[in-house]
């Protein structure tokens, strides 16, 4: 093959097969468009191997655990729970392959040409893809770049630390577990692995978690209530390792010195755009100095034949945010009127019970300047709950007070990860406070507790 030799042209290109990059490809291709996704590894993307699907069947396997209790108060008979590792690594690879499968199969359904290799652009027309000993020159009329997230490596790395794509891929379950840091990670990990038996600390040099205040309230009251150590606004750590135990100095919040030992330790990670290699120079695309690349509306770079979608644009980094991206960006280049333009984008975290956020917090509303109503509701009211015993959590209601408009919903309870569907729908579609009291909620249901935080927000709710 020569150098430089075009061997295809294709309409678009998208480097990366993410949730972002085959999203974006299957888009542009069911528009009309003729569709080369390069993938330098498999389909799926960080997300499918691994971060969110081996996070979650992790988290489920730990959940499954913790309803035995519950199971033996309703009538079952029980002879001891053990759980055994090798089954569990069988379970999880089969199904992210089943979803890989799946990923495969819609690209092969939208005819889209699915090439495997390092891609690199040569000019802002031309990117090349190199195949082992293959070496591949590519003219398009549009490329997407959908290349995620790196994660920033140390240098020296102990042999008890654990890569973030290791965390919830171990071969055994830690007998002791550090976790340093506070993000949507640490706070998964150190639910799912108590509930498996480990014993979880927590150190983080910030003084609180960033969630609404009501919820780290409740979320601060379920990590104690789990037996999980939480040293906040701790300065000065250190590590060290000997053996297989890793040893951890620092200084509490008050100034005392102290020492924590553990079998496993993981530190949050420092994530920095995917771009080192992509030769973005030649393209006329620029990155910040970490790497992410910053784009319009429309997902167009500086270079406006050129789109950037995903965790590759910088936080945050969720790949409900790179899905809707992804479908914008194919959009947007088969001629549509689209444009990301929502600041309801949920967040998620599978904490014990689940947290789910979207929209303004009370602490942001009131920054933004707002006069606001507050509706809080506590799932020990739900009736359902009472039946599931799930009665851990709240949900916060968040309200305009001179439009009644809503500007955020907060919850952390059992089925909060769907029932934020209600509130960001009703957040896009600019609901006010009637708007969210007048539909019918089933009974009994989780959905309830939405409801009566809705109410209060408009009867007795605080004004703020």
């Amino acid at each position: 093959m020569v150098v430089g030799e075009i061997v295809q042209q294709k309409e678009v290109v998208v480097i990366g097969g993410g949730p972002a990059g085959y999203t974006a490809a299957v888009r542009a291709a069911q528009l009309g468009k003729d569709v080369l996704l390069i993938e330098q590894r498999k389909l799926g993307g960080v997300c499918l191997h691994d971060g969110c699907i081996p996070s979650k069947t992790l988290i489920h396997a730990a959940n499954v655990a913790e309803s035995f209790t519950h199971m033996k108060k309703v009538g079952f008979q029980l002879q001891g729970l053990l759980f055994d590792v090798n089954t569990f690594q069988t379970y999880q690879q089969q199904l992210i392959e089943r979803l890989y499968k799946g990923v495969t199969a819609l690209c092969q359904k939208n005819q889209i040409e699915v090439v495997n290799g390092t891609a690199a652009f040569l000019t802002d027309e031309r990117v090349s893809v190199e195949k082992g000993h293959q070496y591949d020159v590519i003219h398009f009329d549009h490329a997407i770049i959908a290349t995620g997230a790196a994660i920033f490596e140390q240098d020296e790395k102990l042999k008890t630390q654990l890569h973030p794509y290791e965390l919830f891929q171990l071969k055994k379950i830690p007998e002791k577990l550090l976790l340093i840091g506070c993000d949507d990670m640490i706070i998964e990990a150190a639910f799912a692995y108590r509930k498996l038996g480990a014993a979880v600390s927590i150190i983080m040099e910030q003084d609180s978690f960033s969630f609404d205040h009501s919820i780290t309230k409740i979320l601060k009251r379920q990590l104690k209530k789990a037996k999980i150590n939480v040293y906040t606004k701790a300065s000065s750590i250190q590590l060290s390792e000997e053996s297989d135990t890793v040893y951890c100095r620092f200084l509490k919040q008050n100034g005392e010195e102290a020492t924590l030992t553990a079998t496993h330790f993981y530190k949050q990670a420092k994530w920095l755009g995917n771009t080192k290699h992509l030769g973005l120079t030649r393209a006329n695309v620029l990155t910040d100095e970490n790497g992410f690349i910053k784009t319009d509306e429309q997902c167009r770079t500086q270079n406006k034949h050129i789109f950037a979608v995903g965790d590759v644009t910088g936080e945050p980094l969720l790949a409900a945010k790179g899905i809707k991206a992804g479908k914008i960006a194919a959009e947007v280049i088969a001629g549509h009127k689209a444009a990301v333009d929502s600041p309801w984008i949920p967040k998620v975290v599978y904490s014990d019970p689940p947290i789910a956020t979207v929209g303004m917090s009370e602490q942001e509303a009131k920054a933004a300047g707002y006069a606001i109503k507050v509706g809080e509701n506590s799932m020990q009211e739900n009736g359902f709950a009472q039946i599931t015993e799930k009665r851990a959590g709240i949900v916060k209601t968040i309200f305009d007070k001179e439009t009644e408009r809503l500007l955020g919903m907060h919850m952390i309870g059992e089925g909060a990860a769907e029932l934020i569907s209600t509130a960001i729908v009703a957040g896009e579609m600019v609901a006010r406070i009637e708007d969210l009291q007048y539909p019918l909620y089933p009974h009994p249901s989780y959905h309830e507790a939405l409801l009566t935080a809705v109410e209060q927000s408009d009867s007795c709710g605080k004004d703020v």
